[in-house]
């Protein structure tokens, strides 16, 4: 997991430490010492998260989440308050100032990490919908519910708990605004989660007779509840086991004692998530398919595809990670469609849309660009690599003929194009044309094989 952070604190000191410590994590770390150069540097680089101090002169840490939370183009990116104050108003005041997180100073390093890779974690999973969501935008679809977000919750919530002590309290703090449904049997717990449907589930780590984060992990497991939100209640000298956890998909987690503030903050701030998320996926996977869906495949079509490698590409260059695309031509269709019909045409490009999606990785791009020629997107993927897949594929289909609904047995073969992103200044459209220049090069030179752009 690598991401960028934003380092923000008026001491070099604590800068330097936080910075060794992240660098040691692989993570691309910026720095500022005071409030202003934050706020720019936070909306110049695109960073995944910022740890920000409290107490700097002239614009303090509040201030600094606030406006970060204020700007669209930084509002969905998490803040950690690094701060040495301990009190409990203190941080409540930080989580309700947006803030994601809060660690007191001196930071124990376990905590920074866990703290760390949880939060990114959630950053990359939005940044992929909100991604989706741009994509859907720029077709015609309007999103803005997507990003409206309500301050009032009425979410169902799963408490796994045997402790009386922290039922009750949990509780008191929860159960106005919240409804609460309790269970000490992790067996029974798990049937509830999987069959209700929660906004939320809370888990006690330490479970008389069972093990708090094996039930954590079965949760992460299973479809019905891989995105509901884990809020984990540990004892103070659980640390180390809460890597696991954060590991294992847990989103955030809480140390007893429970302090009742605290927990309804981290409990709204849950809520919020889940609320922007599942609307995401829910225009994903219902309104924009009808925008952007080849009805013959069920791929993604061109109008997809050139807003999506937009997008694609500019993050990647940003990034300095490379993209490769392939174009796809299968050889002499036209002949296919005058020797056995355009239905059997229609069963060769079906059958050449599954074997292609099935033999691609899920972070992959397959689009249908029109006719008979397909493209796929291969994010982090240099032209060296990319050829070999290509040609595995080409492969592939020359050695299968395609059989047809009328029972007819059909030899094909395909050409392929290979292009790589030539650095910051390459544009999708260009990296587009030099695929399909490469494309026609492999037909020019007697189809059935894959030539590389030489660019």
């Amino acid at each position: 997991m690598t991401a960028r952070i934003l380092v923000v604190d008026d001491v070099l000191a604590n800068v330097r430490l936080l910075e060794v410590r992240l660098k040691a994590e692989y993570f691309d770390v910026k720095t500022a010492l005071n409030g202003p150069d934050a706020l720019e540097i936070a909306a110049r680089d695109r960073v995944d998260l910022v740890l920000l101090d409290v107490m700097m002169p002239g614009m303090d840490g509040f201030e600094v989440c606030t406006k970060l939370k204020e700007q669209p183009e930084t509002a969905h990116v998490p803040v950690v308050m690094v701060t040495a104050l301990d009190g409990v108003d203190d941080r409540v005041r930080g989580l309700q100032c947006g803030a994601d997180d809060f660690l007191t100073k001196p930071v124990s390093e376990i905590a920074l990490i866990t703290r760390v890779k949880s939060l990114i974690r959630l950053k990359m999973m939005t940044d992929e919908l909100s991604l989706r969501a741009a994509t859907m935008q720029s077709v015609g679809i309007d999103t803005t519910e997507i990003f409206s977000t309500s301050r009032q919750f009425d979410g169902r919530v799963l408490l796994v708990d045997d402790r009386p002590s922290s039922v009750e309290k949990v509780k008191l703090a929860l159960e106005n605004d919240f409804s609460i449904d309790q269970q000490s049997d992790p067996a029974m717990a798990f049937h509830l989660a999987e069959t209700v449907g929660y906004d939320l589930i809370i888990v006690s780590l330490n479970l008389s007779g069972s093990d708090g984060l094996r039930f954590c992990s079965q949760v992460k497991m299973i479809e019905n509840t891989r995105y509901t939100p884990v809020l984990l209640i540990s004892d103070p000298d659980e640390k180390p086991t809460l890597l696991r956890a954060i590991d294992l998909g847990v989103n955030d987690y809480i140390i007893r004692p429970i302090e009742v503030n605290e927990l309804c903050a981290r409990v709204r701030t849950q809520m919020r998530r889940k609320v922007y998320a599942d609307r995401l996926r829910g225009m994903v996977t219902d309104a924009v398919e009808l925008a952007i869906t080849d009805p013959l495949t069920g791929l993604h079509n061109r109008r997809y595809l050139d807003s999506h490698l937009r997008s694609l590409v500019d993050r990647s260059a940003q990034a300095g990670k490379p993209i490769a695309v392939l174009a796809f031509d299968l050889d002499f269709f036209k002949g296919i469609n005058d020797t056995y019909g355009h239905d059997a045409g229609d069963d060769v490009l079906r059958d050449f849309s599954h074997r292609l999606k099935k033999s691609v990785r899920g972070i992959d791009l397959v689009v249908r660009h029109g006719g008979e020629e397909f493209i796929v997107i291969m994010p982090e993927t240099d032209s060296a690599l990319a050829i070999k897949v290509a040609d595995r594929l080409r492969h592939d289909v020359e050695k299968e003929a395609f059989e047809t609904r009328a029972g007819d047995s059909i030899p094909v073969t395909v050409s392929v194009g290979v292009a790589e992103l030539q650095g910051k200044t390459d544009t999708s459209d260009a990296l587009l044309r030099r695929a399909d220049q490469a494309l026609y090069a492999a037909k020019r030179e007697g189809r059935n094989r894959v030539v590389a752009d030489a660019a």
